[in-house]
């Protein structure tokens, strides 16, 4: 009789190996789970409603009858329009004169503000509250400003000094810019608070490091302050321009009697496609103006991120 020895072996069965999924798999999963509830949100609340105003847009719908299929007759007709094109520089302006201006006051206030230690929280909370304000009450106080005197203030001050009364909102010179005025003055809060964010964020060893090199005031902020805000000014001149291409509010409560200002001259997009959904009645027309509106939105945003970020 034998008794098997440390080197034999004894055969076993092949243990079935069970697929195991890993932790990191388990982690993945569960984050594209809880990311699926936002997503589909806003699929639904986003691109649903793009590609809708699409379709709309080669309709013909009053709001009454069935929307019918006319193809891109919306977008010749929009084209071939006159005022369209009016409208369309009018939102440029906006957007050209007004981001770059917005900008500039906004960085000056905010690099100063953050100098300020006495009354600092006051004085921020000031220069923040156009911004919460109500849009249509705030453009209602600048309608009243710029009346003629007596009862405008501006006029009023203007004729104290021996200056010319100025018709702001009754004048094809002056009334874009005065609504650009008062659009740049209600966005400042944000902006001068987001500014004051990014120099806070910067450390003092930069600062420390440059002036032990005698460096001064103007060649720290060129050279310093400047560049490490690169990325909040990313983001605020995108902010602000979306802004512009979008603004309604103060167009639409400061010339009320005259929609769009004297011959159209401060009449936005985002004004036209009121009136046309709204007053005209020509949904499609006012989809066809808003794939426009969306078109010139995506590709300004892109382009700005693209440039400012290549430099950055």
């Amino acid at each position: 009789m034998t008794h098997p020895t440390d080197h034999d072996t004894v055969p076993t069965r092949p243990l079935i190996s069970q697929p195991r999924m890993s932790m990191r798999m388990r982690s993945n999963l569960w984050v594209w789970c809880f990311l699926a509830i936002p997503l589909v949100f806003y699929v639904v609340i986003r691109f649903y409603p793009t590609f809708n105003a699409f379709w709309l847009s080669l309709t013909d719908w009053d709001l009454m009858s069935d929307a019918e299929f006319i193809g891109f007759e919306n977008y010749r007709d929009m084209f071939a329009d006159d005022d369209f094109w009016k409208t369309f520089w009018n939102t440029f302006e906006y957007l050209i004169y007004g981001t770059p201006t917005s900008l500039v006051i906004a960085f000056v206030i905010a690099y100063y503000l953050d100098k300020v230690r006495f009354a600092h929280n006051f004085l921020r909370a000031l220069y923040f509250m156009p911004y919460i304000t109500t849009a249509a009450a705030m453009a209602w106080v600048w309608r009243w400003f710029y009346q003629p005197a007596p009862t405008g203030l501006i006029n009023g001050v203007l004729g104290e000094v021996g200056i010319g009364q100025i018709e702001f909102l009754k004048s094809t010179t002056w009334a874009l810019p005065s609504i650009m005025v008062t659009a740049i003055w209600a966005g400042l809060g944000f902006q001068i608070i987001i500014f004051m964010a990014g120099l806070r964020a910067i450390p003092d060893t930069y600062y420390e490091a440059a002036r032990m090199d005698g460096l001064g005031e103007w060649a720290i902020l060129r050279k310093i302050t400047l560049p490490l805000l690169k990325p909040t000014m990313v983001f605020l001149v995108v902010f602000i321009s979306i802004a512009f291409l979008r603004i309604f509010d103060q167009v639409y409560n400061m010339t009320t009697n005259d929609p769009g200002g004297p011959l159209g001259s401060t009449k936005p997009l985002v004004l036209m496609i009121y009136q046309t959904a709204f007053s005209s009645y020509d949904m499609g027309q006012a989809a066809a103006q808003t794939v426009v509106l969306f078109t010139i939105l995506l590709v300004v945003s892109l382009l700005q991120l693209w440039v400012l970020r290549e430099r950055t």
